[in-house]
């Protein structure tokens, strides 16, 4: 599973910093509204020749470890 997620890299120079797939202009975020909207893998993989299954489960482990948080707090507006 760690070497999957050595795909997701942040580069300030790259898409303002955002996590993106291998340092290149997909951001994880992109990919993830992609997925959420409907789009299939090899949609995804017809679509962006540049990326590889591998890619796509990088960004859904990725958005699986930002999700395991220990507690959610609210934040009060001044």
């Amino acid at each position: 599973m760690e070497d999957l997620l050595k795909r997701i890299t942040i580069d300030t120079d790259i898409c303002h910093g955002k996590p993106t797939i291998r340092g290149l202009r997909y951001p994880v975020e992109m990919i993830l509204e992609l997925l959420g909207s409907g789009m299939s893998h090899s949609e995804l993989l017809e679509d962006y020749e540049d990326l590889v299954n591998d890619d796509i489960l990088a960004v859904l482990q990725y958005a699986s470890k930002l999700s395991q948080v220990k507690s959610i707090y609210k934040i009060n507006a001044a």
